[in-house]
């Protein structure tokens, strides 16, 4: 009864909208009115600035990592524990605050990443920063990041459970990034700007 109780307390921790939270309270703007109408860091970032941006990535990535957290507290073993995160990430995804239309998962993945495993996490995290400081393109970034992050589990030997989840974090991650992945291949995906000065 405690291990179900966990996997719906990690869906609806999940389903908090602090990307739509923090776009309300910082700029008064519904942020999936604007731009995107992605609820997500990259869109909070371009439509209410760069500091309730970074304010919503830290948010998701807590989140993620507190559904693990809590599945280890309560001594739930490796394969409750990645139920657990995948709960959080359906619900970020798909949350019942917003009538299930979310996020792309980027950020609470890597949060349920690292909770899991730091080394894997902070890899992912540099990977993100590296490929999009070099393409310019935030979802070229968040789908490598995500994508490689089974691969580097290989490479640290994490447990079955856990791979698993990696893997589902990376099909999820490329379907919800489906419509970014048309825009690349047609050339209108918007890149990041550096401003001079």
């Amino acid at each position: 009864m405690l291990n179900i109780l966990l996997i719906v307390v990690g869906y609806l921790v999940g389903s908090l909208p602090f990307s739509y939270i923090v776009g309300r309270l910082w700029a008064g703007v519904d942020i999936r009115l604007c731009g995107s109408g992605n609820v997500g860091m990259t869109n909070v970032w371009r439509n209410a600035g760069p500091v309730a941006g970074i304010t919503a990535l830290i948010l998701d990535l807590g989140k993620g990592m507190l559904a693990v957290w809590l599945a280890r507290m309560f001594g739930s073993n490796d394969l409750i524990v990645a139920l657990a995160g995948v709960a959080v990430l359906a619900g970020h995804s798909w949350p019942i605050f917003l009538g299930f239309k979310g996020g792309k998962l980027v950020a609470t993945g890597v949060g349920v990443i690292t909770a899991i495993s730091p080394s894997v996490g902070i890899i992912a995290m540099l990977t993100w920063i590296f490929v999009t400081g070099v393409t310019r393109y935030v979802s070229v970034g968040s789908i490598i990041a995500i994508v490689s992050i089974p691969f580097v589990m290989v490479v640290f030997r994490l447990e079955p459970p856990f791979l698993a989840l990696g893997v589902l974090a990376a099909i999820f991650a490329v379907y919800k990034h489906i419509p970014n992945i048309k825009r690349l291949l047609v050339g209108t995906e918007p890149r990041i700007v550096f401003k001079k000065g």
